[in-house]
């Protein structure tokens, strides 16, 4: 391979490290409107009566759309709207406006007008009356009979939204009985934002020929317009969606619709005939957009003495917020992946409820589900090893998943590098000279260690699959076209690799077309640890019969077999002959020959692992933990750009390191939550950056590209556990809720030493 596994700078970097990248915020069309929200101050509510007129009065004001004159048809701004697979239909709650608002945030009205302050004031003008309804917060209160319904006549069960996801492997029961040692633990962990630095947003344009052409934050351009179009009742063949080509970063917070923006500027746009540009504000971004879900997980292991794990049952209930979203699908990653699918434990059960309370949505962010399921099953690994008197990364070797192991999974395994990874990352560490030094005085120093998997891919999970086509220029050169975006991971650069190894074209002469549905066929879009794992498979497809038909033609030229050709470095050659790819175009486009391919396929799935250690230092008499060092051992199959793969990992540790010690939703009786913006919501700064040692570990699996695996995911799904364990380690004391802020350490070391003696 030439290009594959070099560090090539990523395509986007010059225009995003100038300043010259164009993101839906820079996008302005003209006779373009702004828009602004009128958005709920109760948690629950009727509306009673709503009086626009004197909004719609006001110069400059050119719409208001509000739930009497906006369309009422039931949606999901989830991708899986559309991509829930088939037999299964998709949770369907929501309306772009609601009259029963159900949390501190939730759409009533908008409005377009020539700038943002004229939107802005003729909000403050929409009169709206309400009857303040009861409202429940917590997910355990939520499931009491008790409780108030946030969706009455929706759920067969209280409050659960869809069915209960249920896990099922071996016999559980026989499993804990046949075993010698049961550990239990209950976790709690707090919602928190994806905090991308781009807002959500969307322009959108209806026009006089019934088309809606919408740019937007989205990280699914196809499932974006597939939900508009069934929202408005549209043709999906008039309906356009296209990133402007960036999009500031995601994390999942827009897998869909980016928040509703682009529901909401269609809907203006759709009854004023003028482009509307709505982009949320920081707080509206933290108030009334999907968040990691939060919530209480518990479980118990069954274990034998010699360590060996028989049995696991875990349980969750998470807080999926006022509307489903992507509340069903994430419980089944937090028990498939999160609980299940580390170790080799021949008896499973998992049951996971997403919960409706009366808050902000919660839904997809980096990990989906498996950080809240790593978290609680790595709580147990460590209690086993502390009662077993057994070194933790010696228990976790001796039941990590081998590649021959049947488990519940509805694929193969794959490859699998988890003992490499637990074995590189605890000797960066340090672990034998530092895990068992005593551990004495005010400020103390502990290590830590936790591993996993995640998937490489949405499917079979849900409908995920991809189409690429692959154009010859006439002068020898590639275009690529696909359905992904460009959200910040520098795949459409990796790919580009990928392609270029796969066709024997030189990188310089591709290029890659991306994040408009117009230029490229469908794909599910930019999650899911997927982009490059599932996109490479397609192109390594349609580049196969690419250069099946090049061959065929060149054959003619050179008067040999095409089957005796090959093609490197933009050469074709074979039978002691050869000819440029570059001349060959030409040569065929004179004769109306051209070269294309487009292959679609269902990828399959692999799973990457990964196991990371961390050292801490806890300050006992203040509570303050800092993370010194984090040691992060990916199994990425094959690397394909060191560099993007060791920047993926980095950021994710660093928002493991939030998770862990910084970062928590806060709510307010009455008012919402806390946490509206940067300076209310304890994001890690360049303090809190510990050193990362990115470490690639490649096991070249067998279904991957080259033996590629995702990457994009996992940095963040161990972090916080081996964090936790390593502040057990420095201090005695195991923490089962986060994030371990100041005063919560502090509280447990009181208890823990009430003299004041440690």
């Amino acid at each position: 391979m030439t290009f594959v596994g070099k560090n090539i700078p990523r395509n986007d970097g010059y225009d995003k490290a100038t300043g010259r990248g164009i993101y839906t915020h820079d996008i302005f069309l003209p006779r373009m409107l702004y828009a602004k929200v009128l958005r709920s101050p109760y948690a629950h509510a009727l509306v009673t009566s709503i009086d626009s007129s004197e909004a719609e009065a006001m110069p400059g004001v050119r719409a208001v759309s509000t739930f009497l004159n906006t369309t009422m048809k039931r949606f999901n701004t989830s991708a899986t709207m559309v991509t829930t697979n088939p037999g299964v239909e998709p949770v369907k709650d929501q309306t772009i406006f609601t009259g029963e608002p159900r949390y501190i945030g939730d759409e009533i009205a908008a409005v377009a007008a020539d700038t943002e302050a004229i939107a802005e004031e003729a909000i403050r003008r929409i009169k709206v009356e309400y009857k303040v309804l009861p409202a429940v917060m917590d997910p355990l209160e939520a499931i009491r009979e008790n409780a108030p319904d946030v969706h009455p006549g929706l759920c067969e069960q209280k409050n659960i939204c869809g069915e209960p996801v249920e896990l099922l492997f071996g016999e559980p029961e026989k499993g804990f009985a046949e075993a010698d040692l049961v550990v239990e633990a209950s976790v709690t962990l707090p919602r928190v934002k994806q905090a991308q630095m781009e807002t959500n947003a969307a322009v959108a344009s209806y026009k006089a020929d019934g088309t809606l052409e919408v740019y937007s934050t989205t990280q699914t351009p196809h499932p974006t317009k597939m939900i508009l179009a069934y929202t408005f009742e549209l043709p999906e063949s008039k309906v356009w969606v296209k990133n402007p080509p960036y999009v500031g970063g995601g994390f999942g917070v827009r897998i869909g619709i980016s928040g509703k923006a682009e529901l909401i500027a269609s809907a203006l746009s759709m009854r004023c005939h003028r482009p509307v540009k709505y982009v949320y504000t920081r707080e509206e971004d933290f108030i009334a957009s999907d968040t990691r879900h939060g919530g209480y997980l518990k479980g118990r292991l069954g274990v034998k003495k010699d360590g060996t794990f028989v049995a696991l049952d875990t349980a969750a209930w998470l807080n999926t917020g006022a509307y489903a979203t992507f509340g069903v699908e994430l419980l089944g990653v937090c028990g498939a992946c999160g609980t299940a699918g580390t170790y080799h434990v021949p008896n499973l059960h998992y049951s996971g409820y997403p919960v409706y309370t009366h808050q902000e949505t919660a839904g997809a962010f980096r990990g989906f589900g498996t950080p809240q399921g790593t978290f609680l099953v790595e709580t147990l690994v460590d209690a086993a090893a502390k009662k077993l008197d057994m070194d933790p990364v010696k228990l976790r070797l001796k039941n990590t998943m081998k590649e021959d192991d049947q488990n519940w999974f509805p694929f193969s395994v794959g490859s699998i590098g988890l003992n490499e990874c637990l074995e590189k990352a605890a000797r960066e560490i340090g672990w034998e000279e530092k895990r068992n030094e005593k551990k004495s005085g005010v400020v103390r120093r502990g290590v830590g260690i936790a591993c996993g998997t995640h998937v490489s891919n949405a499917a079979p999970f849900c409908v995920d699959y991809n189409t690429a086509t692959l154009r010859i220029e006439q002068d020898g050169s590639m275009l690529v076209s696909t359905g992904i975006p460009e959200i910040g991971p520098g795949s459409t650069t990796a790919l580009l690799q990928v392609a270029a190894d796969v066709t024997g074209i030189p990188f310089d002469r591709i290029t890659m077309q991306y994040g408009d549905t117009k230029a490229g066929p469908f794909d599910i879009g930019s999650h899911a640890t997927r982009t490059l794992y599932t996109v490479s498979q397609v192109i390594d497809k349609a580049g196969t019969e690419l250069k099946q038909d090049i061959f065929h033609y060149a054959a003619q030229f050179l008067e040999v077999e095409a089957s005796s050709l090959s093609l490197e470095d933009g050469v074709i050659s074979g039978g002691g002959k050869s000819i440029s790819l570059s001349k060959l175009a030409y040569e065929g486009h004179l004769r109306g020959k051209q070269f294309i391919a487009s292959a679609n396929m269902v990828p399959p799935n692999s799973l990457p692992w990964y196991a990371q250690a961390a050292e801490v230092e806890v300050d006992m008499e203040t509570g303050v933990v800092k993370v010194l060092k984090v040691a992060a051992a990916h199994d990425v199959g094959r690397v394909v750009n060191p560099r993007l793969a060791e920047g993926q990992i980095e950021g994710g540790v660093l928002q493991g390191v939030g998770y862990a010690c910084r970062e928590e939703m806060t709510y307010v009786d009455n008012k919402g939550f806390y946490n509206d913006g940067f300076h209310k919501y304890m994001l890690p700064t360049a303090d809190d950056y510990p050193e990362i040692v990115s470490i690639l570990v490649e096991s070249k699996d067998p279904k991957g590209v080259f033996g590629i695996k995702g990457i994009g995911e996992v940095g963040v799904c161990p972090t916080a556990p081996a964090i936790v364990s390593a502040v057990e380690n420095a201090t005695g004391i195991r923490f089962y809720e986060i994030p371990m802020t100041p005063g919560r350490v502090l509280a447990k070391i009181r208890e823990a030493y009430p003299d004041g003696k440690f």
